[in-house]
């Protein structure tokens, strides 16, 4: 893998900006025969500095990974994201890193990306440390549907707002969540509607409430179905889980991990007096979901 050319980024959601970084690395790298990389970073830089910050990621590393790879990545590469990283100056970055451990021969980032202790370093200070090394540089402007620049942060808020078409539209494809299918307190399958449970982690938290899902298997099946986001306030004690009910699916999914993408919100979480009336309402919800996904 020495002598490629790596896009660099954080790259969390992989959204048609990212993409397009991670193309023109490719493209670059396809035509001089050379390997294609993406880096990330794991933790997320976020995380090491504001430790505190109430979950954001729109991507696991096994989801980035995948779509790397569905990109036409020939690698990816993860950088580790502590004490030690936060600590390494703009030259050594480039230096140490870039060029003597990992070989590379060429780097594409976002105009905006910023390395080094003390975020000293930019795509110019790339250019300048990496030429004597060998190491060549490109930036990428921002990426824009219509007016607006296409973000991570636009994608968290319209998320956070219940607007899945809007994060579809800018991610290229469903949000999803990824996680062991966990035992709950079966309260779905004495109503009838069993559902295959997920910790939501460390995602962020769309907008509670009822969505119109696809769930992908292990085995690669897609199946619909709706699910509940959120803390189910009909139910105590109140506990945070993505919950999907997969139509016409009666498989065990206990242990087994599955992603869940997010189509359509329904509707917002709400407390019901009793089971009947959330029966009816839950009846209601399956109806409009699969109306919405057929």
């Amino acid at each position: 893998m020495r002598g490629a050319i790596i896009a660099l980024g954080n790259f969390d959601g992989f959204h048609k900006g990212h993409q397009v970084v991670a193309q023109t690395a490719i493209d670059w790298a396809k035509a001089e025969g050379r390997p294609a990389i993406i880096a990330t970073f794991d933790p997320h830089p976020v995380r090491h500095f504001k430790p505190d910050t109430p979950p954001f990621r729109l991507t696991s590393l096994d989801q980035r990974e995948r779509l790397f790879t569905a990109a036409e990545a020939d690698a990816m590469l993860v950088f580790e994201f502590g004490a030690e990283l936060a600590g390494t100056t703009a030259e050594d970055f480039v230096e140490k890193l870039l060029v003597e451990r990992f070989g590379a021969a060429g780097i594409v980032t976002g105009e905006d990306f910023t390395f080094g202790k003390g975020r000293a370093g930019n795509i110019d200070v790339m250019k300048q440390l990496g030429a004597p090394l060998g190491l060549s540089a490109k930036a990428i402007g921002p990426v824009k549907d219509g007016t607006e620049v296409i973000s991570s942060s636009r994608i968290r808020d319209a998320l956070k707002a219940g607007d899945c078409e809007t994060a579809t539209e800018l991610l290229t494809r469903p949000f999803a969540i990824e996680g062991v299918v966990i035992h709950g307190d079966k309260n779905g399958r004495k109503l009838g509607y069993p559902t295959a449970n997920i910790d939501i982690d460390h995602y962020l938290r769309p907008q509670y409430g009822i969505y119109a899902v696809k769930g992908r298997l292990p085995d690669g099946r897609v199946v619909n179905g709706a699910a509940n986001l959120g803390i189910r306030p009909t139910f105590d004690p109140p506990k945070e889980l993505l919950e999907p009910y997969f139509f016409d699916f009666t498989e065990d999914l206990y242990g087994q991990t599955i992603e869940v993408e997010l189509h359509h919100f329904l509707r917002g979480e709400a407390k019901f007096d009793d089971l009947d009336g959330l029966m009816v309402q839950m009846a209601k919800d399956c109806d409009k979901a699969r109306a919405l996904l057929a």
